[in-house]
């Protein structure tokens, strides 16, 4: 991952400088821990919030709300996909 800037807007040396302060600050014993407990920490993050959308979409899906949208979205576009087809097909039939 360094030499690689992240969305964040941070470069490979800032990333190797971050590392190199972490290292000396906590110690190579204390590094494999603290990653482990961000690893957890995020993971719990990422399973909240799935399980947050799966109850939104369980309620939704209860009182009747139409969750999936992206296929009438789908549908609009291929419409409109088609429409400038047939307006590209006719200017292309003039000339």
């Amino acid at each position: 991952m360094i030499g690689t800037s992240l969305p964040l807007f941070i470069s490979g040396a800032e990333i190797a400088f971050i590392l190199f302060i972490v290292l000396m600050v906590f110690g190579a014993d204390k590094v494999p821990e603290i990653a482990r407990g961000l690893g957890k920490g995020m993971r719990q993050i990422k399973d909240a919030t799935n399980d947050i959308k799966s109850e939104i979409t369980k309620s939704a899906e209860k009182h009747g709300v139409d969750v999936d949208i992206t296929k009438d979205v789908r549908k609009e576009i291929d419409k409109v996909k088609e429409d400038i087809n047939d307006v590209a097909g006719s200017v292309k039939r003039d000339l």
